[in-house]
C-alpha cells in the first residue's frame, strides 16, 4: 500500500508541477509548446540525476525511489521514464530493441493519436 500511495501522491504533485512550470515557461501567443518542451527536458535531467544519485550515493528506500521517479516524474512527464527505458536498453547493448522502442513509441503514439481523432470524428460526424 505504501508504494501505491507514493505513486498516487507523487503523480499528483508532478502533474501540478508540470501544469505550473509549463504555464510559466510558455510565452504568450507563441504556437510552439515551449512549456512542455522544457518540462520534457528537465524531467529527463531530473530522472538521470535521481537514478544515478540513488545508485551511487543515496540509500533511497524503494518507496521513496518510486515516489520520486514513477510518482513525481511520471506525473511531471512520462518522457522522463521513456528516456530512462531507452538509455537502459542502450547501456545493455540492446541497440535493436532500443531503436524499436524509441522509433516505435514516437511514431506509433502519433499514429494512435491520429487514429483517436479519426475515430471520434467518425462517431460524431
Amino acid at each position: 500500500m505504501g508504494t501505491v500511495l507514493a505513486v498516487g501522491v507523487g503523480g499528483g504533485l508532478g502533474a501540478l508541477a508540470r501544469y505550473y512550470i509549463a504555464g510559466w515557461v510558455q510565452p504568450a501567443g507563441v504556437a510552439f509548446n515551449w512549456g512542455i518542451f522544457v518540462v520534457n527536458i528537465t524531467g529527463g535531467l531530473l530522472m538521470g540525476m535521481i537514478v544515478e544519485a540513488g545508485a551511487l550515493k543515496l540509500n533511497l528506500s524503494p518507496e521513496l525511489r518510486t515516489f520520486l521517479t514513477v510518482g513525481i516524474l511520471g506525473g511531471y512527464t512520462t518522457f522522463s521514464t521513456f528516456s530512462l527505458d531507452s538509455v537502459l536498453l542502450l547501456q545493455r547493448g540492446e541497440y535493436g530493441q532500443a531503436a524499436f522502442y524509441v522509433i516505435g513509441s514516437v511514431v506509433l503514439s502519433i499514429l494512435a493519436l491520429f487514429a483517436g481523432l479519426w475515430l471520434v470524428r467518425t462517431i460524431y460526424a
